[in-house]
């Protein structure tokens, strides 16, 4: 397979890349390394990725720049955009519409002459809003609570715009609280754990008992690459979650386990935009990409916790 990855240097792009590249695919990554954190993390993830002679790196920016000649391939795995649900708010949406719907859309003018490429899109749990009904199928209607779940929403949109105007092959999943190593620094795990190495104190936004599908990395990449290759998944939407809900004071303890420790949670108000309870129904994923979640959350969080705490090791 000859495969393109935007976001490439991030968190789960990194992930899926490298799969995809011990698999024995050809790998075009593209990032435009911008600044929502570290750029340290990620050229690290970039140099891990060209150590592959199969691997074409590209520096660009989805939103600005000339995509002629950078599309072709068998699947575009379209991972890139602004994440993060509290900074989405006030000026900085502008920030996400540039990199969540406008690059979309590009995405999809550049392949509008390439029907036979599948469009694999990186949507959010994010669209539900406070869901109704849990665990939460597909056929919820979405009704997010914040800017990103809006911005979110709206990539979805264009890409069964495209698919029903255009003919194009897009697959939509809507990934659920995905956590492991190369996490984002601002995302819950990553601050628990560290803050756990550090002996320092734990900020929980609400009482901690709110609850969360936390899926780990790889099975997230399972679910990814099987939406590019089941003929079946063709204009299909996806839920790809964890397999079980648990509080984040649950997901604290277990931490608390791995550092040897009692750690010192505080809790603030509720944030704007979070919403109390997500829950993926994978049914359809399972029929359809034979997905089944294969990760644990005390193995998931093993993982992060040893990743992170390598990773001060060689500060």
């Amino acid at each position: 397979m000859k495969a393109v990855v935007t976001g490439c240097a991030g968190f789960i792009g990194s992930h899926l890349a490298e799969t995809l590249l011990l698999a024995g695919s050809a790998v075009t990554g593209i990032d435009s390394l911008s600044d929502n954190y570290s750029s340290r993390a990620k050229v690290g993830n970039v140099e891990r990725l060209r150590k592959w002679d199969e691997f074409e790196w590209s520096e660009l920016d989805l939103a600005q720049d000339d995509l002629d000649g950078r599309l072709e391939a068998d699947v575009v795995f379209h991972l890139a955009g602004e994440p993060g649900v509290r900074t989405s708010w006030g000026r900085r949406f502008e920030v996400y519409e540039r990199n969540n719907v406008l690059a979309t859309q590009r995405l999809l003018e550049g392949l509008k002459s390439q029907p036979a490429t599948r469009f694999v899109f990186a949507s959010s749990s994010s669209v539900y809003g406070q869901a109704e009904r849990l665990p939460t199928p597909e056929s919820t209607t979405p009704r997010p609570v914040s800017p990103y779940g809006v911005t979110k929403l709206s990539a979805e949109h264009l890409c069964h715009l495209y698919r029903h105007t255009f003919g194009m092959d897009s697959v939509v999943l809507r990934y659920f609280s995905v956590y492991g190593p190369r996490q984002r620094p601002d995302m819950a795990f990553h601050r628990f754990c560290l803050a756990a190495l550090e002996n320092q104190p734990i900020t929980i936004f609400g009482d901690g008992r709110q609850t969360r599908d936390f899926t780990f990395v790889s099975d997230v990449v399972a679910a990814t690459t099987a939406a590019a290759q089941a003929s079946v998944a063709s204009g299909q939407t996806y839920n790809v979650g964890g397999g079980s809900e648990t509080t984040l004071l649950d997901a604290v303890e277990i931490i608390g386990e791995l550092a040897g420790c009692a750690l010192d949670v505080r809790c603030q108000a509720t944030q704007v935009g979070d919403v109390r309870s997500t829950g993926a129904d994978t049914t359809r994923a399972e029929a359809d990409l034979a997905f089944r979640p294969a990760t644990t959350l005390t193995d998931g969080l093993a993982a992060q916790f040893r990743w992170i705490q390598e990773g001060l090791r060689d500060v």
